[in-house]
């Protein structure tokens, strides 16, 4: 006996029109590049979305053909999100900071059809555009009046210009809910990069999940600003929950630095934003400079990389606001934990919570995990087992576009298909997950496991410290020891002995770092995450003492 509901499918379009019928008045704040701060609702730019559904229509793309973003956090982004997906065209958002050769591999691998953008990146557009034949529209996202007039990019067109004269009134196409909507490249740290190819139904879902109270909490109530950027897994697909729920959204724009980023908070009365741990060094550096506190903001969700407990601290209970550890993957559209506490946990003293928050969090629903042995058998829930961490849910892929790599999955017993994360964790009895290494990352010396990451949050602690990466180095005796990598705070001095006697009593003996290297600067890939397969190749001369 089937149910007798209405099929309504899980579009994209689905959202915009909700978002303009009930909260068409909530602003929409971008600083763009130009500098200034534009306003905008949820009106506008569902109205513009259609303007551009329009003038796609008029290009004569077809459903299914892939529209490219360069671009920062803004409303024009925005109304792209809305209205490339849509019409059932697919919209593929671009990592500006990745090499020009990379960028136009990406670009044709993906067959991008037409590209939109920001203005700051009109130099790498007049990199790659020659190396991108299938491209046929280039669209910068300005006025007419801030177009160049020497482009060098035959048949530029303003954004305004383009969508300016298309009408609002647009039907929204009913598509197959399966549709793809949306493509995101994975960083490619190793060999080319590979695209999670996301579909209406998946980003629906998961909007519906990252909402949730115990997962990103959001509600018709905040403000919230996304610095993680709109070409990072669609900025950890916030501009649909907040589509979904009605908030305003605040756009930092291209200024990610810490003066920015604080100057918008408190102008915009943000609630809750959310970015990588580098973005929130440098707004704590600031704020600490200059004696300051937040008069809004509650919550900020860190994700990308380990959080460092200081930092927790530092806004827990410095600045009063609560970090949502949360934890993903490009290939899980992206979110897959968050660890907010237990009702239970909240009776625990500050130091036990902080054990407990220093964990990626616990499953959003809609995503099931466990850890497995090198020969696929399932290790129990007691926080002290690790292994691999295998994932699966409607928002978690089953094959990479064009089948790169082959099948990615791994098959249980049951034949269900499970997703490998790369990554190396434990998983305690209520449910909370921590990540202890990449599994390229973990460090086996004498046969036993050593956690980077642990090496690296005990270094991050002492106050010299600005940042830190423990690698493993090859040893005749042990296989592998660990050594940490340092960039010291401006002005600041810390010596070898003294960094490595600070682990003392904080780790076992065998799990402290053999070395010290100071240098001036970690390599960070694209998305801000350290680059230790860089870091590893600068050091390939490098001798471990004794050894």
């Amino acid at each position: 006996m089937l149910g007798q509901m209405q099929n309504q499918p899980l579009l994209i379009s689905s959202l915009i029109t909700h978002a303009e019928r009930h909260h068409g008045s909530t602003e929409i704040v971008s600083r763009r590049v130009e500098g200034d701060i534009h306003r905008s609702t949820w009106g506008q730019i569902a109205r513009r979305s259609r303007q551009v559904a329009n003038a796609l229509d008029g290009l004569q793309l077809a459903h299914g053909e892939r529209v490219a973003t360069l671009a920062w956090n803004g409303y024009r982004h925005l109304e792209l999100y809305f209205g490339v997906s849509g019409t059932g065209r697919v919209l593929h958002t671009l990592n500006p900071r990745l090499h020009p050769e990379q960028l136009a591999w990406i670009v044709n691998h993906a067959d991008d059809r037409a590209l939109c953008f920001d203005m700051s990146f009109l130099p790498l557009v007049q990199a790659v555009h020659s190396k991108c034949p299938g491209v046929r529209h280039w669209v910068a996202l300005c006025d007419a009046d801030k177009l160049p007039t020497e482009s060098g990019i035959p048949g530029l067109m303003s954004y305004e210009t383009w969508i300016g004269g298309r009408s609002e009134t647009y039907v929204w196409p009913e598509l197959d809910e399966n549709s793809a909507s949306s493509m995101c490249y994975t960083s490619g740290t190793t060999g080319n990069p590979k695209a999670a190819l996301y579909s209406h139904r998946s980003t629906l879902l998961h909007a519906y999940g990252a909402a949730l109270p115990d997962a990103l909490g959001c509600s018709a109530r905040d403000s919230i600003l996304p610095v993680v950027p709109m070409f990072h897994v669609n900025a950890w697909g916030l501009p649909y929950s907040a589509a979904a729920v009605g908030c305003k959204l605040v756009f930092p724009g291209p200024a990610l630095d810490g003066k920015s980023v604080y100057e918008l908070i408190e102008s915009e009365k943000v609630s809750m934003a959310a970015g990588v741990p580098t973005v929130w060094q440098m707004l704590l550096g600031h704020m600490q400079q200059n004696g300051l506190k937040f008069s809004t903001l509650r919550r900020t969700v860190i994700g990308g990389s380990a959080c460092p407990p200081t930092m927790i601290n530092a806004f827990n209970h410095t600045y009063g606001v609560e970090v949502l550890h949360a934890w993903g993957m490009t290939e899980m559209s992206p979110l897959g934990t968050v660890c907010t506490l237990k009702s239970a946990q909240l009776a625990l003293s500050p130091e036990a919570q902080l054990k407990v928050r220093l964990k990626q969090g616990r499953a959003v629903f809609g995503v099931d995990m466990k850890i497995v042995d090198e020969a696929g058998h399932e290790l129990p829930w007691d926080g002290k087992a690790y292994g691999d961490l295998l994932v699966r849910g409607p928002w978690i892929i089953t094959s990479y576009f064009k089948g790169e790599g082959g099948d990615p999955l791994r098959y249980d017993a049951n034949g269900k298909g499970w997703f490998p994360t790369g990554d190396v964790a434990t998983i305690d009895a209520d449910g909370f997950m921590q990540i202890t290494d990449r599994s390229k990352d973990v460090i086996k010396s004498g046969g036993e496991w050593i956690s980077s990451i642990d090496v690296e949050n005990i270094a991050m602690a002492h106050p010299a410290v600005a940042m830190a990466a423990c690698i493993g180095m090859k040893h005749p005796k042990w296989d592998e020891r660990p050594i940490v990598v340092v960039v010291k705070k401006p002005g600041a001095e810390v010596s070898r002995d003294e960094l490595l006697a600070f682990y003392e009593g904080k780790t076992a003996k065998w799990q402290i770092p053999d070395d010290v290297v100071f240098v001036d600067a970690i390599p960070l890939g694209a998305t801000g995450k350290m680059q230790k397969m860089t870091l590893r190749q600068q050091l390939k001369d490098y001798v471990l003492p004794g050894a």
